[in-house]
């Protein structure tokens, strides 16, 4: 029996996915969370041998909760199950652990079948979104920049975002204008939508 673990802060989409692995014999779902912290507590109580984690979840992100997982938990697998197929998604995704990425609109049987390759140590990546994160190549941002776009987000002011980043109001300015620069965009919050769209943040 392989035992899992299923985050994803809407509840009715873990409902159904609990619902259909469920079907499955070989397959048991031991725990089901909303958020990317409790995904990583309850690996910690329960052992899962795969979690499931979406990308954007409240608190942690699936993509750290799935770092934080490998980490403390390495004989637990991660299979990111998500909405949204952006290539820097995907990329961020297998350097911080997981074993595989595949979209929600993916099929209950190939989706079982991703879980127990995925528990097998191979890896699934969603053919489509490969051929995508080929094509689209890495982030253009600093680790900095991107940091400072991230805190960006919410259309903070930049002594506000400065506060959040611990620099002064002019480097944030300095960070803003290069990430404006290397995303092409007119504004911060373009480039704050193009760096969300590629996966970027």
């Amino acid at each position: 029996m392989i035992r899992l673990l299923l985050a994803d802060d809407q509840a009715l989409v873990r409902g159904a996915i609990a619902a259909l692995l469920g079907l499955e014999p070989d397959l048991e779902v031991v725990a089901e969370v909303g958020s990317g912290d409790d995904a990583v507590a309850a690996v910690e109580q329960h052992s899962p041998d795969v979690a499931l984690l979406d990308v954007e979840m409240p608190g942690l992100d699936g993509i750290e909760a799935a770092r934080q997982i490998r980490e403390r938990s390495p004989v637990t697998r991660v299979l990111m199950v998500t909405t949204f197929g952006r290539p820097g998604y995907l990329k961020r995704a297998l350097q911080a652990g997981a074993s595989g990425f595949v979209v929600k609109e993916t099929p209950a049987a190939q989706l079982a079948d991703a879980v127990r390759r995925v528990h097998q140590g191979l890896r699934v990546v969603d053919p489509a979104l490969a051929m995508d994160s080929l094509t689209a190549g890495d982030s253009p941002l600093t680790p900095r920049e991107t940091e400072v776009l991230q805190a960006a987000r919410d259309g903070a002011s930049v002594a506000v975002i400065a506060s959040r980043v611990h620099l002064s109001e002019g480097t944030v300015r300095n960070h803003l204008s290069a990430a404006i620069g290397k995303t092409g965009a007119a504004n911060r919050a373009e480039a704050v939508l193009v760096s969300v769209e590629n996966g970027w943040l």
